[in-house]
């Protein structure tokens, strides 16, 4: 099977993205082939394209955090049934092709009727938003959160899941996005607003219950500040840390989050890792399963929407990373063969 796929080379600008085309193997035991119908562009590949994503492999690499494709073809031990059907995963890397090989145990089915691209939007996004408002944060209905960046792919999901069980939700975004945002039931501010705490503290006298924060420095530190007693701070990304090397900032931003756990004040403060106990494999990937089918069930029952800022063609990737990287558009950019 020749696949096409697009390779980061290194260090380089949206243009420096390559296209090449190589011939795939066929699946081997425990591995089934994806035909790839949709993949998207997330923080994580902004950051690898910088090389400022932790942990990410050594160039040259193919980028693509997730996929929602056919299952062509599957190797031994793997059930023949799957083959035809249109399934989800996360893949980290690789996802930015046209065809890809992953484990069969990775891969989640998509309710019949969605369409791909709605799906892809809330393949990474819709598992780290669940996970994090149920699994880490434990909100619970009636509560009030603090959503830092409500207007991205993991905000938006997070923002929906969220007002389905009655949380009240107050986000911040570029004032462009706020007609968006309170059409989702959630209540907008400047994210650049310098009296940003003051104008929370209006809304949540007594603190939030909990806090999202994708940024990072300050906005993590102000978000502490902001709980309520008893109140969760998850931290997710530091997308504010635009200048020097990344890992140094990230290992203090864990020190900080552990040094604030000790606290006696009785809140909690934690760093969500969408790859936390994959170890012990089995348990994750029923993890997972469990929480992504979850969200594309709401999907497919229209209890949540997808938010596809732009569908742009794997040979336009240039296009797809510079229109993301903008974050000018609600949701998210996604990314297919043709």
């Amino acid at each position: 099977m020749e696949a096409t796929e697009v390779v980061l080379p290194g260090i380089v600008e949206p243009g420096g993205l390559l296209i090449r085309t190589r011939e795939l193997p066929p699946a081997a035991p425990g591995q089934a082939l994806v035909v790839v119908e949709a993949s998207g562009v997330s923080f994580a590949e902004q950051a690898m394209r910088r090389g400022r994503y932790p942990g990410q492999p050594k160039f040259p690499f193919v980028p693509g955090y997730d996929v929602v494709g056919v299952v062509h073809s599957v190797g031994d031990g793997v059930d023949n049934a799957l083959v035809g059907r249109r399934v989800a995963a996360m893949t980290k890397t690789g996802g930015w092709a046209t065809h890809i090989l992953l484990p069969a145990g990775d891969l989640v089915a998509v309710p019949d009727g969605l369409d791909p691209g709605d799906a892809e939007t809330l393949v990474v996004n819709g598992v780290t938003a669940w996970q994090m408002l149920h699994r880490t944060a434990r909100v619970r209905p009636g509560q009030t959160i603090l959503l830092h960046g409500a207007n991205g792919g993991v905000g938006i999901t997070l923002a929906q899941l969220a007002r389905l069980d009655g949380i009240r939700v107050i986000g911040t975004a570029n004032p462009r996005h706020h007609d968006a945002l309170r059409a989702l039931g959630v209540l907008p501010l400047d994210h650049a607003d310098p009296h940003l705490a003051e104008r929370i503290r209006e809304l949540a006298p007594n603190g939030v219950d909990a806090a999202f924060d994708n940024l990072g420095g300050e906005h993590l530190r102000r978000a502490w500040r902001l709980l309520a007693p008893g109140g969760a701070l998850v931290s997710y990304s530091i997308a504010a840390h635009q200048s020097g090397p990344m890992v140094p900032e990230f290992v203090l931003t864990l020190a900080r989050l552990g040094l604030w756990n000790i606290l006696p004040n009785g809140k909690r403060a934690s760093f969500y890792d969408l790859w936390s106990g994959r170890r012990d494999l089995a348990a994750f990937q029923q993890r997972t399963r469990e929480d992504l089918t979850t969200v594309l069930s709401l999907l497919a029952e229209g209890r949540i929407t997808a938010h596809v800022a732009a569908r742009v063609p794997l040979a336009r990737i240039a296009e797809a990373m510079t229109l993301a990287e903008t974050r000018s558009v609600p949701g998210k950019v996604v990314v297919v063969p043709a």
